[in-house]
């Protein structure tokens, strides 16, 4: 196999592991930023190194469009053409497929859209969506699934589960790479016994890994963890957990305690943008007048950015400086990315509920 999962450490559900690929190791858990088009916003790979960024998701609907898969595979693949050695994980493309088209029409074979770019009508099914990402040539790809926007009639929630089922079925009979890693995505809505049914089906599949997909996608917390709960109790103990779309602290920190190993989210970096930092104390917006001539730094732990002060990074936000966004994007992702690593000595400790009552505290 292309992927392996050893697990290291738990304490109740949660758990210190670590996945080995042809490329090397991730520790877990992790916190994974998204690099929609090739990079993730305002950073380069230096920064990636600086930060300990262990895994960067590539978009396959937006690298298939610009600069095409076709031409990445020409230039020796997605690593080659990022000059990144470190891990990535490609996405199948289907939720950009469906929330940036209003018109996508779907049928059992796939889905036809238009490009965001030129408007060309495209058609996309399972099949294509793994032949694009081996040509992308990441260390781990997703099946093409379905992933209806909450809340949903239940008949809807119940096709995009069935549809997804089937076409993980077809995704893995034409996946060739073998160091590449094919993951299949649990669908299923806020319903645990949809969610039970949806990991029993992909597990039977035997699959390296498994994403939990269609979740922080429009229901409340509070409805998320039984579903997530049902569907990890149903998959494989010896293969990585990987919950989709998910990035606040909160989420992370629960999902953790439930048996998640891998999360990813443009979340971190979109705050970044928009003038709010994720701190030892909570949320914090920039661009409050409050922060004009306040000389403290974010946060005194943040080696990313606590050489500069509040004032001085509202005043770059205010004038629509870019260095503003970065330094705040390398604020951001080094929190979470040491969320994740504090969250991972925590297990090891044996500590992880007061870890995690602890953080809650400071974000509920």
């Amino acid at each position: 196999m292309s992927l392996t999962y050893e697990l290291l450490a738990s304490d109740r559900q949660a758990r210190r592991g670590r996945i080995t690929t042809p490329r090397g190791v991730i520790e877990t858990p992790v916190f994974m930023p998204v690099g929609t088009r090739g990079a993730v916003v305002h950073l380069d790979q230096s920064d990636y190194l600086k930060l300990g960024i262990e895994v960067v998701l590539g978009n396959t609907y937006h690298l298939m469009l610009r600069p095409g898969a076709e031409t990445i595979d020409a230039l020796g693949g997605i690593h080659s053409f990022t000059s990144w050695d470190g891990h990535m994980l490609t996405d199948s493309g289907g939720f950009q497929v469906m929330s940036l088209n209003d018109n996508a029409r779907v049928d059992d074979d796939g889905v036809t859209f238009t490009s965001i770019y030129d408007g060309q009508k495209l058609r996309f099914t399972p099949e294509d969506a793994v032949r694009t990402q081996e040509q992308l040539g990441a260390d781990i790809q997703m099946t093409l699934d379905v992933c209806p926007a909450l809340p949903a009639p239940e008949s809807d929630v119940l096709r995009a589960m069935e549809r997804t089922h089937e076409w993980a079925a077809r995704a893995k009979a034409v996946h060739q790479r073998n160091d590449q890693a094919l993951f299949g995505i649990v669908q299923g809505g806020i319903d645990p016994v949809l969610r039970k049914q949806s990991a029993e089906v992909l597990a039977s599949m035997e699959f390296p890994g498994y994403g939990i997909g269609g979740l922080s996608v429009g229901e409340s917390h509070r409805e998320m963890m039984p579903a997530l709960s049902a569907a990890i109790a149903e998959l494989p103990k010896d293969s990585p957990r990987y919950l989709m779309g998910v990035g606040d602290p909160v989420r992370i920190v629960d999902a953790i305690s439930v048996g998640v190993d891998m999360f990813d989210c443009v979340l971190p970096t979109r705050l970044a943008r928009h003038g709010t930092v994720l701190t030892s104390q909570g949320k914090l917006n920039l661009k409050n007048a409050k922060h004009a001539r306040d000389d403290q730094p974010l946060d005194p732990l943040n080696p990313m950015s606590n050489g500069f002060s509040r004032a001085y990074l509202r005043h770059l936000m205010m004038v629509k400086e870019p260095t503003a966004a970065r330094i705040a994007t390398l604020h951001n992702l080094w929190f979470l990315v040491d969320l994740v690593e504090r969250a991972r000595t925590a297990i090891e400790e044996g500590r992880y509920e007061s870890f995690r009552l602890e953080t809650l505290k400071t974000w509920a």
